[in-house]
């Protein structure tokens, strides 16, 4: 019988990540059986999941230490494509574009009553995050740690309203995004004045956009887009270099590390919701 070829790499990562479901694993996942495009396009036809209304989609499976608990008064909604089941609080801080989860696992024990969300287009980083968390809070069994935390593949500049109802996040974090550098391709950047009026719609006055680049020009960008939409003030710098969210920010994240040890800059700007006009 002539010998088998060595597997391929494909398949030794694909057989990795296989193995690495085993239930009640506490072996954190390597990067490299992971791998994948720094970027991917946002406006391709991905084959996402999604609800959709955000009263549709059941959060239970990703916060499940946070099931509401029967009363009688939120059995689960009956639709045809779902039946959901209500948590006994709601996502309040959105990672967008929350690559391999570094700041949602910084960030976790430093708001533990909050639930925090990471939101990754790529399909094999989503994956790696959601088997980081499943790790840490088996490593936590006794303490409960990461219960907050969660990961979803999602596009959010397509369907960021599919997921969050009006006023619902205090906390948005957009770090270190794609700079897409050329002119034409601007208007793939997450930040925008179409954007914006969704993030606006999505924070409860009072809320905090949180930004970090390490490319000048995108940080000008997106501050520039953020001063003019209407529902945003900048956060002054006192404040912001005061805000815990904010240290953590820098240097937590993964591109934020690999600024550091290149010993480059990273530009900071927040920006706070404001209260909407009254009617006239």
């Amino acid at each position: 019988m002539a010998d088998q070829p060595p597997p391929s790499k494909r398949q030794k990562r694909e057989d990795y990540r296989k193995a690495h479901k085993v239930e009640g694993s506490a072996a954190l996942p390597k990067k490299k059986f992971y791998r994948q495009r720094a970027h991917a396009n946002p406006f391709s036809d991905h084959q996402l999941t999604y609800p959709a209304s955000p009263e549709l989609m059941d959060w239970a499976s990703y916060y499940p230490a946070y099931i509401a608990p029967p009363t009688g008064l939120n059995e689960p909604i009956d639709h045809p494509e779902t039946r959901t089941r209500p948590l006994s609080r709601e996502i309040t801080v959105a990672d967008i574009g929350c690559g391999f989860g570094g700041l949602l696992v910084a960030l976790a024990p430093k708001l533990p009553d909050e639930l925090l969300l990471g939101m990754e287009i790529r399909t094999q980083v989503t994956e790696f995050v959601q088997d980081r968390i499943k790790a840490l809070r088996n490593q936590n069994a006794d303490s409960g740690l990461y219960q907050n935390i969660a990961c979803v593949r999602a596009n959010t500049m397509k369907f960021l309203p599919n997921f969050f109802k009006k006023g619902q996040l205090s906390k948005i974090f957009l770090c270190f995004p794609d700079p897409h550098f050329k002119a034409r391709k601007h208007k793939a950047r997450i930040v925008s004045l179409t954007l914006n009026s969704e993030y606006a719609f999505a924070m409860k006055p009072g809320g905090v956009v949180y930004t970090i680049t390490d490319v000048e020009d995108l940080h000008k960008w997106m501050v520039k887009h953020l001063e003019e939409h209407p529902s945003f003030a900048r956060v002054g710098k006192e404040e912001e270099a005061e805000d815990e969210c904010v240290q953590t920010m820098m240097v937590e994240t993964e591109e934020g590390k690999k600024v550091e040890r290149n010993k480059g800059e990273k530009f900071v700007a927040c920006f706070r919701r404001l209260e909407d006009p009254p009617w006239p």
